[in-house]
């Protein structure tokens, strides 16, 4: 599979401020495998098999055509660009959409005529993101592309009604069900406020090692932060062993090591614990001083899914709860 860097080194080396067709006629000078030029193609790049599947080549098509789509359909002020004077192509330029998510123009050029190249989830990902793709525009850019998204799912097998409905009665207590990998995958309305707005936090961002290692509000609710982030680090890498190869994992790590100095820190000390439960302290900002206490509820054989409550370890801590339950049921 053609990784990021083999991607990004088919980057286009002529000039992209010019129109589409001012930039179409330069790059048939230079890229290769465009408009009939003989140079070589990169990596990543495959001629069509004898007796390839009709059904290959029908998907690349459609995906072809979906990025076409939702291209020409984005103005370039929705994502930060200057209109011009001279721009004559609608929406934006492929040039345009291969700078932001950080690939070549040459190979998102082969991309939208449907060639038989290999893409990679953190480019199917970069793509979603620069294209403002919602949820199932996502999940339909990569069932085209053969891929397997490695976000979090928005409809997760493991969240049944049942489920659901045994986090709201839970309240006051905060409950969350999340994976191994930290996930947020489903909460109720008093967790929802307990260490931030969660309802106002994408949902790509939902996870607990990103937010207590770049969300201020969330660092700022955990009493004992540095202790925290070793320990969840800890346990991190140790869920991670049986996860090695899982492209959603690496793409977490990378995303942790390059957003956080100090998860880069404590990643390093090669730490290993496993799952317990512990009485935590928080300083919520909508009651104060929560003493509570954390336990992981399995559900399943293995340590994947799991249901996370915290119960109170004192009246003072019960009552505050309660507090916090009431405005999380007011602000909705």
């Amino acid at each position: 599979m053609t990784t990021m860097a083999e991607e990004t080194a088919v980057r286009e080396n002529g000039a992209t401020g010019a129109t589409e067709a001012a930039g179409a006629q330069g790059r048939a000078a230079q890229a290769p495998g465009i408009s009939g030029a003989p140079a070589r193609e990169p990596e990543g790049v495959r001629e069509p098999e004898s007796g390839a599947s009709r059904e290959s080549d029908i998907r690349r098509h459609e995906l072809a055509a979906f990025l076409r789509h939702r291209r020409e359909h984005l103005t370039p002020e929705q994502v930060g660009l200057p209109r011009g004077r001279r721009r004559r192509t609608p929406g934006l330029r492929r040039e345009e959409v291969a700078h932001l998510s950080a690939v070549g123009v040459t190979w998102y050029t082969w991309l939208e005529q449907a060639r038989d190249i290999q893409v990679s989830v953190q480019v199917l990902d970069a793509l979603a993101r620069t294209l403002m793709l919602d949820q199932n525009e996502r999940a339909h850019l990569f069932q085209l592309a053969g891929a397997v998204d490695p976000t979090p799912a928005s409809r997760c097998q493991t969240i049944t009604p049942a489920l659901l409905q045994t986090l709201e009665q839970l309240e006051p207590l905060p409950a969350c069900i999340q994976n191994s990998r930290y996930d947020i995958l489903a909460y109720n309305r008093t967790y929802g406020r307990l260490l931030c707005d969660l309802d106002e936090v994408p949902a790509e961002d939902r996870n607990c090692m990103v937010l207590i290692t770049t969300n201020e509000q969330w660092r700022s609710s955990i009493v004992m932060l540095d202790e925290s982030i070793r320990l969840m680090a800890a346990k991190f890498r140790a869920s991670m062993a049986g996860h090695l190869a899982d492209p959603a994992w690496k793409m977490l790590l990378k995303r942790l090591r390059a957003e956080s100095e100090q998860f880069r820190e404590v990643w390093e000390r090669h730490e290993v614990v496993g799952s317990r439960s512990k009485t935590k302290f928080f300083d919520n900002r909508h009651v104060g001083r929560l003493t509570l206490v954390h336990t992981d509820l399995w559900l399943g054989p293995g340590e994947g899914p799991r249901m996370v409550t915290y119960a109170p370890a004192d009246e003072e801590s019960r009552e505050r709860l309660e507090k916090l339950h009431a405005v999380a049921v007011e602000r909705g």
